[in-house]
C-alpha cells in the first residue's frame, strides 16, 4: 500500500471534515437555544483573547526562512495544462506559447516571457489536487487550510490572521500598518473567530493612496476633537470598561486607525507613480504587487500580503485575445517585476511568494465550447525565502490529468492544508498548534489534525 492509498484509508476510518458544501452542518432551534444559554454570543467571539488561552503543539523543526509573506489567489481556477504545469496538446496548443525546456521543465515562454526568463527564481508544485471544485467553497478552502463546511468552517480564520497572532508580540509600538493586507480582495476570507484586529485590511490600490487619512477639517482640529473625545469618555474606555472587553476592541480599533491618519510614511507606501505602474503592466494586479512591495519595505509591521488576481474561469474561448493570454500577461508582467524588484532590494531572501487557484481545469482538447471545465488537478507556485528555483516537484502524465509523480516525502497528492503547513513553516510557525479558545471549545488546529500528522510542510522546496 503507497502513501496516497493509506492516506485514503485514513479518511475512510477516521474521516473529519471534508463533506460537500450542501451537507453542511445546521443548527436545530433546541440547539441554537442550548448554546445561547450558555454564553456563546456574538460579543463573546468578538472578544480579545485571553491572556491564559490554553495552546498546545508538538515538537517540529521550522524551515522559518520568511519574515514576510505574498499569496496570490488567482480566483477562477486557471488551466494548470496551459500555464505552470504545461502540455502540448496537437492541433490544440497555440503556437504562440512557444514551448520551451529549461532545466527539465517545459514552460510556455510565449505567454509568459518574463517569468520563463525568470525560472531559476521559482519552483512549481505540479502534484497538487483540490478538495472541491466549487468556485467559492474552494476559493475559502485555499484560505483557510480546511473545509468552510466542517464544524469550525464559519469561524476559521484566514492563513493571514493565523500570520498576525503569532507575529502580534513582534510588533513595536512605532509600527502602524496593519499585520495582514488585502489588496484587491473584497472577498478574502477574515479572521474568523478571532479579534478583528487580526483581519484582513482589504484596500483597493489607488494612486491617490488609502482614503479617510485626512480630515476636511485639517490636522489640528481632528486632533483637537480627538482629545475632547477622550476627555469625555475615557472612563469607558479599556479593560476596566461596565461594557467589558468590547470597548477596549473599539478603543484599539480607533487608536490604530489614528495612527495612520497624517503619516507620511503611510502616504508613500499606498501611493504609487504613473512609473512605478507602468513597471508592473499598468493593471490592477501590477499595482497591487507594488503596494506590496512598498509596504513591506517600509518595515511598518506589516507580515502578510493577500492579492487577488481574478478571471480565470474560463469555459468559452480560453484563447481569444482576451481570454487567456491577455490575464496571462497580467501576471506575467506584475509577478515578474515584484520577483525582479525583491530580489534587487535583497528582501526575496526574507518574503516568501505562494501562488495557486482552487482548483485547475479539464485537460487534453479544448470542449465544444472552445474553453475548459473544473477539474480536480491543479499546480502551486512557491518563490523567495530560501526557496530553490528553476524546478518543478511532482508530475503528471502527458495530459496532466492524473499525478504520476508525487515529488515529495509523503508520496500522495499535495493538498491546500500542507500549503498551508508550508506557510507556516517558513514563517517559523509551529503548524501543530491548537488553541483551545475557539466558541466551541474543541480546539482549533492550525493545520487539521496535526495530532495525527496528516499534513505537513513541502520541506523539498528548499532542498
Amino acid at each position: 500500500m503507497n502513501q496516497q492509498e493509506k492516506f485514503d484509508k485514513l479518511f475512510r476510518e477516521n474521516p473529519h471534515p471534508v463533506k460537500p458544501f450542501f451537507a453542511r452542518p445546521h443548527l436545530s432551534r433546541r440547539r441554537f437555544m442550548n448554546i445561547a444559554g450558555a454564553g456563546v454570543t456574538a460579543s463573546w467571539v468578538a472578544s480579545k483573547m485571553s491572556g491564559s488561552t490554553v495552546i498546545t503543539s508538538k515538537p517540529v523543526t521550522a524551515i522559518n526562512k520568511a519574515k514576510n509573506v505574498i499569496y496570490i489567489l488567482l480566483a477562477g481556477a486557471p488551466s494548470h495544462t496551459d500555464t505552470f504545469d504545461l502540455k502540448v496538446v496537437a492541433g490544440t496548443t497555440p503556437s504562440t506559447f512557444n514551448p520551451t525546456t529549461t532545466n527539465g521543465v517545459l514552460f510556455p515562454n510565449g505567454l509568459m516571457p518574463k517569468l520563463g526568463a525568470s525560472m531559476s527564481d521559482f519552483s512549481i508544485v505540479r502534484s497538487m489536487q483540490p478538495w472541491a471544485l466549487v468556485h467559492s467553497l474552494a476559493q475559502t478552502w485555499t484560505q483557510i487550510g480546511r473545509n468552510p463546511a466542517g464544524v469550525l468552517g464559519n469561524v476559521s480564520p484566514n492563513i493571514g490572521s493565523v500570520v498576525a497572532i503569532e507575529k502580534d508580540p513582534e510588533r513595536t509600538i512605532s509600527q502602524v500598518f496593519p499585520t495582514f493586507l488585502a489588496l484587491n480582495s473584497a472577498a478574502a476570507a477574515g479572521s474568523g473567530y478571532m479579534p478583528a484586529s487580526y483581519a484582513p485590511f482589504k484596500v483597493a490600490p489607488s494612486t491617490t493612496g488609502l482614503k479617510n487619512t485626512t480630515n476636511a477639517d485639517g490636522q489640528t482640529r481632528f486632533n483637537a476633537r480627538w482629545d475632547f473625545l477622550h476627555h469625555l469618555d475615557d472612563p469607558l474606555r479599556g479593560g476596566t470598561s461596565p461594557d467589558g472587553s468590547a470597548e477596549d476592541d473599539y478603543d484599539q480599533f480607533y487608536t490604530a486607525a489614528k495612527g495612520m491618519m497624517y503619516n507620511p510614511t503611510v502616504t508613500s507606501a499606498f501611493q504609487f507613480t504613473t512609473a512605478e505602474s507602468t513597471a508592473y503592466g499598468s493593471t490592477g494586479f501590477g499595482n497591487a504587487c507594488v503596494i506590496a512591495k512598498k509596504v513591506l519595505a517600509a518595515n511598518q509591521g506589516t507580515r502578510y500580503v493577500e492579492i487577488t488576481l481574478g478571471g480565470w474561469d474560463m469555459h468559452q474561448n480560453i484563447y481569444a485575445a482576451t481570454g487567456l493570454p491577455a490575464l496571462a500577461k497580467q501576471l506575467d508582467d506584475g509577478l515578474s517585476q515584484l520577483i525582479a524588484d525583491l530580489k534587487a532590494s535583497g528582501a526575496l531572501d526574507s518574503t516568501l511568494i505562494v501562488m495557486a487557484g482552487e482548483f485547475g481545469r479539464t485537460t487534453g482538447k479544448l470542449t465544444a465550447a472552445a474553453g475548459r471545465d473544473h477539474y480536480a488537478q491543479q499546480f502551486a507556485f512557491f518563490a523567495g525565502a530560501g526557496v530553490k528555483g528553476g524546478k518543478a516537484i511532482g508530475s503528471t502524465d502527458a495530459t496532466g490529468s492524473t499525478i504520476v509523480d508525487y515529488g515529495w516525502s509523503r508520496q500522495r497528492a499535495v493538498k491546500p492544508e500542507d500549503v498551508e503547513a508550508t506557510i507556516y513553516s517558513a514563517m517559523g510557525i509551529n503548524w501543530t498548534t491548537v488553541r483551545y479558545d475557539d466558541p466551541l471549545g474543541r480546539g482549533f488546529y492550525y493545520v487539521p489534525s496535526s495530532d495525527q500528522d496528516v499534513y505537513g510542510p513541502i520541506n523539498e522546496l528548499w532542498k
